[in-house]
């Protein structure tokens, strides 16, 4: 099958057939060491340097479990309401890859510590979708083969092996490239929420694999799948699900049959290529773990670690616009990550009075002015030079109508560069507006005087001159005005002849 045959297919006969899809996505564990070994799990300034004689598989070494790999994968299940096993093992999963050292990776078959669990995942317009949980396992990661340093050799990097993972492999329910992509983001947010994974795709800290195959609508069996791999990057996961559901449907309409395959994903060319067949669980050989006892795990254990874990970002973000009023928007972007949900609600319980209107004002600051200076450093919300404190200052001066939105934005730059309150820079700057009306008055009764014309017409119904009024009153008092206050009085003033 081309691609050209792909492209050919209408948006009617894709409709007919109703895409199967599960992920399998591998999250590397924010341990000190690694999963049987005390080997840091940090990456080395070289490569084979974050190694020792148990991750190198060296005879008569025998493997460690880390108590926190333990912890870690609990956290999660948890997290996603799964079972957890009260009592499960390890086994040897034997492959042979350059960069396995042991011949074998040390993870769980048919006894994975947490079992039958879900999540719910937010679809388009607001509705949302529960997406079941098969297993979530303990692993150790392989090492790296490096195929671009070298034009006639591969070479082999293992101060990946034998870093903590735990696999979570969902049931077949997602029908959809969006629904997988939103399901990715949610993982990555839960695992991010609980700090027991960076869920940096393009570093390899989340890693994952989509298995897809296509059905006819109203159809019960499964169609054959495929396995895509290679996928680095949120938005590639969608776009080879995209692909592959769209190849899949062209292949059964050409009357091919479809191989149960691996697949690469190539993101220059938006194609998936066949790798290999695909594997079935008894072509790894699996077999417990000899040198590992089993796993016993108490009912404390899990219960004193229920008892940590935290708000995660979809009931944060629910909450934001309860407590705080935010609009659902502005909650999503807060609470994208746990730091930025932090840092936003210390702004609220710094600001005196706290009022709906206030805790908007505190929201868009952040989201105009605080995301855009954390994009162009590229720093998290955690290197961020303004504390929280310092910026609900901010937020009052403008609530309190002490400074307009343009000397916001002038103000926070700043802040950027100066230890200073915004008080004090709002003062020096000569930003602080003029509120007295008085004087509002005078400068309003000045600009109606000079412009006569323009009055006639705005009584007249050309009703747009209002801020033209307004512009004039503000350069004639050099920007300082309250612009609510020369509103209000234009209004009264234009109103009555004046």
């Amino acid at each position: 099958m081309t691609d050209t045959a792909a492209l050919e297919l209408t948006p009617e006969l894709i409709a007919q057939y109703e895409p199967v899809i599960g992920l399998e996505i591998h999250a590397q564990l924010l341990t000190n060491t690694k999963a049987f070994s005390r080997a840091a799990t940090q990456a080395g300034p070289w490569p084979n340097t974050n190694t020792d004689p148990v991750v190198l598989g060296h005879p008569g070494t025998l493997p460690v479990l880390n108590r926190r790999v333990v912890e870690f994968a609990i956290r999660m299940g948890l997290a996603t309401n799964a079972q957890i096993r009260r009592r499960c093992g390890f086994a040897r999963k034997n492959y042979f890859y350059p960069d396995l050292p042991k011949g074998y990776q040390i993870s769980q078959s048919d006894e994975p510590i947490c079992y039958e669990g879900w999540i719910e995942i937010e679809l388009d317009g607001g509705a949302t979708k529960r997406i079941g949980i098969t297993r979530i396992h303990m692993e150790e990661d392989a090492g790296k083969s490096i195929h671009d340093l070298d034009i006639t050799n591969t070479l082999v990097d293992l101060n990946r092996a034998g870093t903590p993972l735990i696999e979570i492999v969902s049931e077949p329910d997602l029908r959809s490239a969006s629904e997988a992509y939103s399901y990715l983001m949610q993982m990555k947010s839960i695992v991010t929420y609980l700090e027991i994974c960076s869920g940096n795709m393009e570093e390899g800290a989340l890693r994952c694999d989509a298995n897809i195959s296509v059905r006819r609508r109203g159809a019960e069996a499964f169609g054959v799948k495929t396995e895509v791999k290679n996928l680095n990057s949120f938005r590639n996961v969608e776009k080879a699900i995209e692909y592959e559901i769209v190849r899949q449907i062209a292949a059964i309409e050409s009357g091919e049959t479809i191989a149960q395959e691996t697949r690469l994903w190539d993101a220059g060319t938006r194609t998936t290529r066949a790798m290999r067949s695909k594997e079935f669980a008894h072509d790894y050989r699996y077999f417990p773990e000899p040198d590992l006892v089993p796993l016993t795990i108490s009912q404390e254990m899990i219960e004193e670690i229920r008892a940590t874990l935290p708000e995660l970002a979809i009931a944060r973000k629910q909450r934001f616009t309860t407590q705080y009023g935010l609009p659902l928007y502005d909650a999503t972007i807060l609470t994208e990550t746990r730091d930025l949900g932090d840092y936003f609600e210390r702004v609220c319980g710094a600001i005196n009075q706290g009022t709906p209107e206030r805790f908007k004002i505190a929201s868009n600051i952040m989201m105009t002015e605080v995301l855009r200076v954390l994009g162009e450093q590229k720093v998290e919300i955690t290197e961020f030079t303004i504390p929280a404190e310092r910026l609900a200052e901010l937020v009052e001066l403008f609530a309190d109508d002490v400074v307009s939105s343009k000397n916001v934005k002038d103000i926070f730059a700043e802040m950027l560069a100066s230890p200073k309150s915004a008080k004090e820079i709002s003062q020096e700057k000569g930003f602080v507006q003029v509120s007295d009306s008085a004087f509002l008055e005078e400068a309003v009764a000045q600009v109606i005087a000079a412009n006569q014309g323009q009055a006639e017409a705005y009584r007249g119904g050309k009703g747009n001159l209002f801020g033209y009024f307004v512009g004039e009153t503000m350069k004639l008092t050099k920007g300082k005005a309250n612009p609510k206050m020369v509103s209000q009085l234009l209004k009264q003033r234009l109103e009555e002849g004046g």
